[in-house]
């Protein structure tokens, strides 16, 4: 398979074609990354990075690449990161595996709520594992914890921390999960929904917000992450491919207003067949383990990845 080599390289098919650029964020010993997680732009277009060395797990960038600011050291699972602007005010909420948190905090690292286990008893009267994969927050405040390393429940939170629902848990039917990684609130109808990844099924799952089920998105040989909506598209990072989540087998996915994948940066230009999507697979080793996607306001992409020797982010420019 071909490899990444060429500073010129375009990726991706149709109206989302992009210009590599391997190099951006990278940065001196003084500022290591392990795994770099997940990505996201703050109201002032700074692009923050969410790693979880515990020498900088919060590592924040101009859109050039160059370094603007460093800080914390005690996110030893850093996993998940999500922005909402609260009243005008940006916050973000960072979810731990290793502490079984999420945990709130201010853009400079100012903790303003810490979300704990929950500590709840499955059906034998066993505790439930926790281990917190993202959140998604919504309008009304809600935190929508999604359990996707643990108990495969998305737990519902108000804005002090108290459980208030749950749904999910693992299993075959329609409403359960095998890897509740990743959640978003779609509101591009107009009228929210949650858009929850079901990855070990290759799937995306839309629920109420009141935890209802309503529909199944399938993406065959796609292992997804968390879903990023942006516009009318929705961006996945597609961290294993094809048949037997094959290792350093990553692309990105991006699906249009219509739920259908239109571009494959990094894989095969996607096929349907009958409506219904052919598996896909890698193509380019653009990518080893891309874990999120982070889409800046002129819609160039910035792709963090796991399990990747250590690698900074790569930025995709939109051509």
């Amino acid at each position: 398979m071909p490899s990444l080599g060429r500073e010129d390289l375009i990726i991706g098919h149709g109206d989302f074609k992009y210009k590599v650029e391997r190099n951006w964020g990278q940065l001196s010993q003084k500022h290591p990354v392990n795994d770099c997680h997940e990505m996201v732009q703050d109201s002032k277009g700074r692009i923050i990075l969410l790693t979880n060395h515990v020498k900088n797990n919060i590592i924040v960038y101009k859109k050039n690449g160059r370094l603007l600011d460093t800080w914390g050291d005690t996110f030893p699972g850093a996993h998940g990161l999500t922005l909402k602007d609260e009243g005008g005010t940006d916050y973000l909420y960072i979810t731990d595996t290793e502490l079984q948190q999420v945990v709130k905090t201010t853009l400079d690292g100012n903790v303003i709520l810490r979300i704990n286990n929950p500590k709840l008893k499955d059906k034998q009267g066993k505790e439930r594992p926790f281990l917190p994969t993202e959140t998604a927050i919504a309008e009304n405040g809600n935190i929508y914890v999604a359990d996707g390393y643990g108990s495969q429940y998305i737990y519902v939170y108000d804005q002090q921390g108290k459980l208030k629902f749950e749904f999910g848990g693992r299993g075959e039917a329609d409403d359960q999960f095998y890897n509740a990684h990743g959640i978003a609130v779609d509101n591009r109808n107009n009228s929210p929904r949650l858009l929850v990844t079901a990855r070990e099924k290759n799937q995306l799952k839309y629920f109420k917000m009141d935890g209802s089920y309503l529909s199944t998105i399938q993406l065959p040989g796609a292992y997804i992450c968390r879903p990023v909506i942006h516009g009318d598209q929705v961006y996945l990072a597609t961290i294993w491919s094809g048949p037997g989540k094959t290792n350093n087998s990553g692309f990105i996915s991006i699906l249009d207003a219509n739920n259908k994948m239109v571009s494959a940066p990094g894989g095969a230009a996607p096929v349907y067949n009958e409506g219904q999507l052919a598996p896909v697979h890698q193509t380019l080793r653009v990518f080893k383990h891309p874990h999120d996607v982070c889409v800046d306001r002129d819609e160039n992409l910035y792709i963090p990845q796991w399990n990747a020797g250590q690698v900074y982010p790569m930025k995709l420019h939109r051509i």
